[in-house]
């Protein structure tokens, strides 16, 4: 499907060295859109910003995945698995695993942290 869209001319200049990638900018894009960052967390830019706030050991147990990005995991998962990843899903799956490494490292710090207080 072909779709023309006007845009300003300097997110044009922007979008201009990833001309061939402008798929995989829109389905990222498009992901961030739908998801429900009130739930949860729905990319790593969310996790980043909530780990920059230096949030207590107990807040960083509490952290969980938005509904929205939740389910879009299970849909990655089960595709992966059947190998019937396309690139853009590969390209989250990817970004999916990197965010889960980066929570379980935090987690690990916060529950050690909790027992040594204890």
């Amino acid at each position: 499907m072909q779709i023309t869209v006007e845009i300003p001319d300097d997110m044009a200049h922007t979008l201009e060295p990833l001309k061939d990638n402008l798929p995989q900018v829109l389905a990222l894009g498009l992901q961030r859109l739908q998801a429900n960052p009130t739930n949860g967390f729905a990319s790593l830019v969310d996790v980043l910003e909530f780990l920059a706030t230096l949030p207590t050991p107990q807040q960083i147990l509490d952290l969980r995945l938005s509904e929205a990005a939740q389910a879009q995991v299970d849909t990655l998962l089960e595709k992966s698995q059947n190998g019937e990843l396309s690139p853009v899903e590969q390209m989250l799956w990817q970004q999916y695993e990197f965010i889960e490494h980066l929570v379980r490292i935090a987690k690990a710090q916060a529950l050690l942290k909790l027992q040594n207080a204890a």
